[in-house]
């Protein structure tokens, strides 16, 4: 009778935790499969490109194999003078993120869009393509190939760009350095909004992978802080010592981003610099010593460039 009663209570406890794990996994995974992309999700794609964790292309979390954002003001291909445009870079070989590969995370109007208008069906990887993010008269944003397009390249769309945004390889250095053990990127629908911003909506994240929401907040919540401060200046200090402006901090320093040499191709002696750096906490200095500007293909740059990018 034991037996029997405990062989009952093992059915049903399989049951119960069967059908919890549909609930709160198969179902909402149900409707978000039906949410489709917003204009920010396509933005986040193309600029994060295929994957910003542990990756075939790039196993030590580098920043390697990542799209380029970029600004342009006159059309690569002509010459002429366009309205101020912001183009993804893909350049020969870096994979395309998952909306472009599996279209049906784009959502059924903007896969419609995105390959009856836009042309992505037409893009390559192996041969590398520029895409854009536009809207159509009622506001349904989809994703265009301008390679297809307007006869775009890769390589003409960055020797052109006013701007170049390396957010995509930065992304990788936030969840590489653990950026999101302390900083969320999901405000809360609390009192969040008058500090943080607006909370994202659901369709926000379509393709995107990981998403870094974050864990714990030990530290502000960064999805808009682009927009809170856009100081590159403020940012390289932040990074390099986070004491220099805000005396206590608890965030750890990183210096060794910025690697071995400065933007001048001077060699950085991070030594010399915490000893000037202690002389000045110590009040034998007026002034700190001088935080060097950052190569443009050190990791800090990637760092800077992707949260000044969150907007």
């Amino acid at each position: 009778m034991a037996f029997r009663e405990y062989k009952i209570g093992c059915y049903m406890f399989g049951f119960a935790l069967s059908f919890s794990m549909f609930v709160t996994i198969f179902l909402p995974g149900v409707d978000i499969s039906s949410v489709s992309s917003t204009e920010l999700a396509l933005d986040k794609q193309l600029t994060y490109g295929h994957e910003s964790g542990f990756a075939y292309e790039d196993p030590f979390l580098q920043g390697h194999g990542k799209p380029v954002k970029v600004v342009l003001s006159k059309d690569p291909a002509t010459g002429a003078s366009i309205d101020k445009t912001t183009a993804y870079v893909f350049p020969a070989g870096t994979p395309f993120p998952s909306g472009l590969t599996h279209t049906k995370i784009l959502g059924e109007d903007v896969k419609l869009l995105s390959e009856s208008l836009g042309k992505i069906d037409q893009a390559s990887e192996e041969a590398g393509a520029v895409f854009l993010v536009q809207t159509n008269d009622k506001d349904v944003p989809y994703v265009e190939n301008a390679t297809a397009t307007r006869g775009w390249n890769s390589d003409a769309v960055l020797k052109a760009a006013d701007e170049t945004i390396m957010a995509g390889a930065g992304k990788t250095m936030f969840v590489r350095e653990g950026c999101w053990w302390c900083h969320t990127l999901l405000p809360e629908q609390t009192q969040d909004w008058q500090s943080f911003g607006r909370p994202p909506l659901l369709g926000d994240f379509n393709g995107e992978s990981p998403t870094t929401f974050g864990s714990d907040r030990k530290a502000p919540d960064l999805l808009h802080v682009g927009a809170r401060n856009s100081s590159k200046e403020w940012m390289t200090l932040h990074f390099f010592n986070p004491r220099l402006v805000q005396p206590h901090s608890i965030m750890p320093r990183y210096d060794y981003l910025w690697g071995e040499k400065d933007a001048s191709g001077n060699t950085i002696d991070l030594a010399k610099w915490d000893e000037e750096y202690m002389a000045y906490t110590h009040g034998e200095s007026i002034y700190p010593p001088e935080v060097p500007e950052y190569s443009a293909d050190s990791e800090a740059r990637y760092l800077i460039d992707f949260i000044l990018n969150l907007k």
